[in-house]
């Protein structure tokens, strides 16, 4: 008897590795690295595990792929807002806006790169490696224009805020995964209320 999930021929080899590389970056993002097998990828997509290696070739592979195109996703939406016109806060809130807007279907491919399960070393980390290099290089970049526009360009200053800024979007991201219920509009509203709260509190 065929298994009730069972795949149907035919389906064009694209189409059947984007929705493969769907299921495992959302099993990879919520489970981590160690705790997603192949099996169950295969079974949700109701293949076999023989395809997804034909298709990748390991676990690692398969991970890679995840990393690839996610990363592709976040890198370029993050540098279409550094390549518009705004500059300073206003850049720094339109990029939290357009990520969440990206990541509200799909919010578990952030935790894809900060997988503290995925190896350390090998092809993997060097995939985590370089995109999140490519993320941090558009945050330093926008941190020294706001900098720059508050009189100061101390190197050490903007280095130290730029890894403000990203553990600020790594706690909001991770914050966000964990409370499903919140849209991104629900995000932005929330951020903009912290903001003034913080700004506030530091005006008085």
């Amino acid at each position: 008897m065929a298994r009730p999930n069972a795949g149907t021929k035919g389906v064009p080899r694209l189409d059947r590795e984007t929705q493969i590389l769907s299921i495992a970056s959302e099993q990879f993002g919520t489970y981590g690295f160690a705790g997603t097998s192949v099996g169950t990828v295969a079974d949700i997509a109701g293949i076999s595990k023989p395809l997804i290696y034909n298709y990748f070739g390991s676990k690692e592979g398969l991970y890679e792929a995840c990393l690839a195109r996610g990363g592709a996703l976040l890198g370029d939406e993050i540098e279409r807002i550094a390549r518009g016109e705004s500059v300073g806060l206003e850049r720094g809130m339109e990029t939290l806006a357009a990520m969440f807007t990206l990541l509200q279907p799909q919010r578990h491919l952030w935790r894809l790169f900060f997988d503290s399960t995925a190896p350390t070393d090998g092809p993997i980390a060097d995939s985590i490696a370089r995109y999140t290099d490519r993320i941090g290089a558009l945050a330093q970049e926008g941190v020294t224009e706001l900098m720059a526009l508050a009189g100061n360009d101390d190197e050490l200053d903007v280095s130290a805020m730029t890894s403000v800024w990203l553990g600020m979007v790594d706690s909001l991201m991770n914050w966000w995964v964990e409370h499903p219920e919140e849209t991104a509009d629900d995000m932005m509203q929330r951020c903009v209320r912290l903001l003034d709260a913080l700004l506030g509190a530091g005006g008085r």
